[in-house]
């Protein structure tokens, strides 16, 4: 194994809607309803792939909500009109003759192509359905752009020749994607149980498998590494997680299991991070021969990604598309370039329509408001159409993408056997010895579909290689259903699925050896997450900073000073790769704001420990002091040893003012992000906002106090950072407490769990730095 690779997901807009023309305010139900086209039957071979027009010369691919045109003249005006011959855009080819289609405005207009400019915000994605291409001589004939669910006949899939070692798989649209494939043994062995991991980083480059594929492979899996169209040796425009990307998983899908080489002809899927969300926009796509998905460290929309809360994510998030727009690039990845240079010429052809990739990180930061066509990519919208088994990992604190993974949770309605494992910690821990063996448990019962079997061997050899990844002197774990073996596979299953689906595994790091690394001291089981016994626990804002359980009888409030410049703050300048170390080895800086730039308010010491497992919010009652405005929430541990821990964060912008009613309930708060939704602050008026704070599952104990403060955004993550709302340098909101303004923290809150004894030592849990206790005195305002 090599040092396991981290990263995130960017956001852009896209749509699924039925009509061609559409406006950016579209609700999620329409947008999510149009996975094929109105209308019309399901596509026919000759449908399908490139096709020469007679008509203009010109070659057309009707994609999954995208179409392509190749072999026109350099700079040569192309127009969309659709089935009523309305313009819809029009498009000016690049030097090589080439357009790309999938971005379509509310009022037409002409764009030039090879720039990156996408051609508009206010629009929606390309529908399914039937166009024409017009140029100044001719119109072409009808060309079919297809819907997500609008799959190949299976012949397309059976048909295709993948053997071991690299190459490439064929797609419904006749794009060929890049695939590096390995087997434990001689083909002539198998068949092997199989594992696939796709993503846009580099799993198909030859001798390289991503982490995932590497662990799977030394486990007797044979693993797929696929890349997504636009990168790699891959063909077609490259685009975050668009619809085409999630088709393509399915047609990968079904063109691997379709290999005499593949085990009862199903596959899994691995991968962490990138890989892993793309694992829950394929399975989402219910490709019939996916036996299972083993998610890890994902998100749950790729717009509240960049835009926490509403608020542009100016840190990971940024850097990690800028990534990806370069690495999409004509032989960005570098190895592409090299196979390039030894004859492949399927990857040199598949590198000419670059010049049509769209700059993702500037169109995502235009995107102040969630686009309603985005929610073709909202994973709490697409979830509950999984029905394979699950595996997930997740750290309420991850550095990359964060903790609202949570949300998804509840949200797995379709999926005959979930598990989760979450906890305090880094991105890449769900790679470490804390939860590897039970991935593998899940693979092997669900893929290989076998009573789960590492041998002795292999246990102690990966003692090393995790220690060296991890700090930790653990490998593979012991077998938990050796008494199975060899062949009850039925009897280790129905053990297996008797345990809990969601497994917290609680205070990683804080008895481990060395200290701060990954590693759980007790394990929690839930049947759903928050638990399904949650109390909602209120903590009402008073006066002197205080936290109470009854709301104050008069109101009041406290000033903090806005300040903008916290945003680029940051609390470590760690690289990615670093946070896979023991916790004490991390360069971390976690600085309270200045005293008059935040309020604060704490809970008296208490008497009983109290157990927070779940997402919450901060309901709170604001008088912004300008016209706009955005806030950071903080939820800490003041121990009894005069430090303070960190436990979780939220922000809000504040002009975003509607719940969305459809997910939204005791526990979680989700705004639509709409641009009709946000509204314009009276500097002088209340407001009344619920600011979201999402999973976390903490240990307050007696003598500890809960705390709380309230923030312009920024200084609480290692590598997020905000680009806050420019407002003047007075700004002075106020957070109103008791009376009719009763600000109020809400979490949920569990008892009768196991409490380890002793509070852990500072800086050993994983993700959660402390620091010395500063007391903050609160501004009152002159009411």
């Amino acid at each position: 194994m090599a040092l396991l690779s981290v990263a995130l997901v960017g956001a852009a807009c896209t749509d699924g809607g039925a009509d061609t023309a559409q406006s950016s305010d579209r609700t999620e139900e329409v947008a999510l309803s149009a996975r094929t086209a109105s209308g019309l039957d399901a596509p026919q071979d000759d449908e399908l792939g490139p096709r020469e027009d007679d008509p203009t010369g010109l070659t057309l691919v009707g994609g999954v909500e995208t179409l392509t045109v190749t072999g026109a003249k350099p700079e040569t005006e192309l127009t969309l009109v659709d089935g009523d011959d309305a313009e819809l855009l029009t498009l000016i080819s690049d030097f090589e003759g080439q357009a790309h289609f999938a971005y379509i405005p509310d009022t037409t207009m002409t764009v030039a192509t090879g720039g990156g400019d996408i051609p508009a915000v206010e629009g929606s994605t390309l529908t399914p359905g039937e166009y024409r291409v017009r140029t100044e001589e001719a119109t072409s004939d009808v060309v079919r752009v297809l819907g997500v669910d609008e799959v190949a006949p299976a012949s397309v899939y059976s048909d295709q020749e993948i053997g071991e070692g690299f190459g490439y798989i064929t797609m419904r649209d006749g794009t060929k994607l890049s695939a590096s494939v390995k087997l434990p043994g001689p083909i002539e062995d198998g068949p092997y149980p199989t594992v696939v991991e796709y993503s846009g980083y580099s799993p198909s480059k030859p001798d390289s498998p991503q982490p995932g594929s590497m662990i799977a492979g030394t486990l007797g899996f044979a693993t797929v590494g696929v890349n997504m169209r636009g990168t790699g040796c891959s063909g077609g425009v490259f685009d975050v997680f668009n619809p085409a990307q999630q088709a393509d998983g399915y047609d990968a899908i079904e063109a691997i299991a379709a290999q005499p080489w593949v085990k009862d002809n199903k596959v899994g899927m691995v991968g962490l991070s990138y890989a892993g969300i793309a694992q829950l926009y394929v399975a989402s796509t219910q490709p019939p021969s996916l036996a299972a998905i083993a998610p890890q460290s994902v998100i749950d929309d790729p717009w509240r990604q960049q835009w926490a809360g509403g608020v542009y994510n100016d840190g990971f998030t940024k850097q990690w598309l800028e990534e990806r727009d370069n690495q999409a690039q004509g032989g960005g990845q570098g190895w592409d370039a090299e196979l390039i240079e030894g004859g492949d010429q399927v990857c040199e052809r598949n590198q000419q329509i670059r010049t049509q990739n769209p700059d993702f990180r500037t169109f995502g930061r235009s995107l102040e408001s969630f686009p309603g066509s985005a929610s073709a990519r909202f994973l709490q919208l697409l979830v509950p159409r999984i029905k394979v088994p699950v595996f997930l990992t997740g750290a309420y604190q991850d550095e990359q993408t964060g903790g609202r993974f949570a949300y998804l949770l509840n949200k797995f309605t379709g999926t005959p056997s979930l598990r989760v494992k979450m906890y305090n910690g880094h991105h890449p821990d769900g790679y470490s010895p804390m939860t590897i063996t039970d991935w593998h448990d899940f693979l092997s019962f669900y893929v290989a579909r076998k009573v789960p079997d590492i041998p002795e061997g292999l246990q102690q050899a990966s003692t090393p290689i995790f220690e060296e990844n991890f700090g930790i002197a653990e490998g593979f774990g012991p077998n938990r259903f050796a008494d199975h073996l060899p062949d009850d596979y039925e009897g280790a299953l129905a053990a297996y699925e008797a345990e809990a689906p969601i497994q917290v595994l609680v205070e990683s790091g804080a008895e481990t050896t060395p200290p701060g690394a990954t590693g759980e001291r007790v394990r929690w089981d839930f049947d759903q997450y928050p638990p399904a016994d949650s109390q909602a626990t209120s903590w009402f804002l008073a006066d002197d900073g205080a936290l109470s359980s009854e709301a104050p009888p008069d109101e009041a409030s406290d000033l903090f000073v806005y300040d903008r410049w916290a945003g680029p703050k940051r609390t470590s300048d760690a690289g990615a790769g670093d946070f896979q170390q023991p916790e004490p080895a991390l360069p971390i800086n976690w600085e309270q704001a200045p005293e008059g730039k935040l309020v604060a308010y704490a809970t008296p010491k208490l008497t009983k420990d109290v157990v927070v497992a779940g997402y919450g919010y901060l309901d709170l009652w604001v008088k912004p002091g300008a016209d706009d405005g955005a806030v950071q929430v903080d939820l800490t541990e003041v121990r009894p040893d005069g430090s303070e821990t960190y436990v979780q964060s939220g922000w809000l912008e504040l002009q975003h003012a509607k719940e969305n009613p459809e997910l939204s309930d005791e526990f979680q708060v989700e705004y639509t992000y709409l641009a009709a939704d946000r509204e314009e602050l009276e500097p002088d008026e209340w407001i009344r906002r619920k600011v979201p704070i999402p999973g976390v599952s903490h240990i307050f104990r007696a003598g500890s106090q809960l705390r709380v403060t309230v923030s312009a955004p920024g200084g609480s993550r290692p590598m997020w950072a905000f680009d806050n709302p420019r407002l003047p340098t007075d700004t002075e909101p106020a957070v109103g407490r008791g009376g009719d303004r009763p600000s109020a923290l809400v979490m949920p809150t569990v008892t009768g769990q196991e409490i380890p004894d002793g509070l852990p030592d500072c800086d050993t849990l994983r993700g959660q730095p402390c620091r010395p206790y500063i007391e903050v005195a609160n501004t009152p305002a002159k009411e």
